[in-house]
């Protein structure tokens, strides 16, 4: 019997820094569903608190930070933020997959590809490390390597593409049904960026999975996402439909994200670049909206009150002047 691809329920996370000026929030708040079987995008500028979020689904956020509240509940196994030890470590690689940013920074450049596979065979306990090889040159094979060549070779031997790929298969190989990537197409050419996100999407397909895209480019989850949330400051602003945030985006933050993206045909002068830079762990505001200074929709209401999210139709929005505007 193939293996549900598990559902994911984020509910009001919030990881915090350990900093002298006390403990911070890098990501506050945060609610956001995985539906089994989808691709869903997390999308924004760098600092946004995207790679926090994705490490918390392995409960990997590590010192000075910790999640403070909330909960990360997938499917098949619980609440993960209450795991520790050996249920965690069980719980990485064979139900939780994730390809790190930077491909190369997750491979040991000391030892072949095929030896760290086998680590990660031993480590997991898995019996048949024949198989557990033969599963590997099968997935590198389906993305159009030389599976035996690259088992045999070290991270240097090897290009960003190639690399990312094997970083694709390690989270696979285990037959992990939930997959993390983080910025899987970063530091890569346009040609390789849309095989790697061809290989996501067949990848996903065959096996049945769950997946979790975090990246800065909003081409990337427009290729790729079934569901795209947008995060700012710590914060999910907006989350909804591909294609419908993209074609009809709500928060003033979406649409400034998609103004300041050159298009390929017409005046390039077109593009517009957000006024302002995104808030660091140090400046972001502790009340009222985190976008309220760079945001040309900013009421009084801003400067005190953090916006609910709030649905509106297929959308969930947190900005003070759409409720407004929905309820006019």
């Amino acid at each position: 019997m193939a293996q549900q691809a598990p559902g994911v329920r984020i509910d009001g996370l919030t990881v915090v820094y350990k900093t002298p000026a006390g403990e911070l929030p890098a990501v506050r708040n945060v609610s956001l569903e995985l539906a089994s079987g989808t691709i869903t995008g997390v999308v924004g500028e760098s600092g946004s608190g995207k790679s926090t979020l994705a490490l918390s689904l392995l409960n990997a956020v590590q010192p000075p930070g910790r999640i403070s509240q909330g909960t990360v509940q997938i499917d098949g196994l619980g609440d993960v933020v209450g795991l520790r030890g050996n249920d965690l470590r069980k719980a990485r690689g064979a139900h939780i997959g994730y390809v790190f940013q930077a491909a190369q920074n997750s491979l040991n450049p000391l030892k072949t590809v095929g030896k760290q596979l086998l680590d990660l065979g031993r480590s997991h306990e898995v019996e048949d490390l024949p198989a557990l090889v033969r599963e590997a040159k099968e997935l590198l094979g389906r993305m159009g390597l030389d599976g035996a060549r690259v088992l045999d070779s070290h991270q240097h031997e090897l290009s960003g593409g190639m690399r990312q790929r094997v970083g694709i298969m390690l989270a696979l190989v285990l037959n992990a049904h939930l997959v993390v990537l983080d910025e899987p197409t970063t530091a890569l050419d346009m040609i390789t960026q849309a095989n790697i996100l061809k290989i996501v999407r067949e990848v996903h397909a065959e096996r049945g999975l769950t997946t979790l895209v975090i990246t800065h480019d909003i081409g990337v989850v427009a290729e790729v996402a079934d569901r795209l949330a947008v995060m700012y400051g710590g914060r999910i602003v907006e989350q909804g439909p591909t294609r419908e945030v993209l074609g009809a985006p709500s928060h003033p933050y979406t649409k400034g994200l998609i103004r300041a993206i050159p298009r390929l045909l017409g005046d390039i002068d077109e593009a517009q670049a957000l006024p302002g830079r995104p808030p660091t762990l140090t400046t972001v505001p502790k009340e009222g909206c985190v976008f309220r200074e760079r945001c040309a929709l900013r009421m009084d209401v801003c400067d005190t009150v953090d916006p609910e999210a709030v649905a509106h139709d297929s959308r969930i929005v947190a900005c003070h002047a759409v409720t407004v505007k929905e309820h006019a």
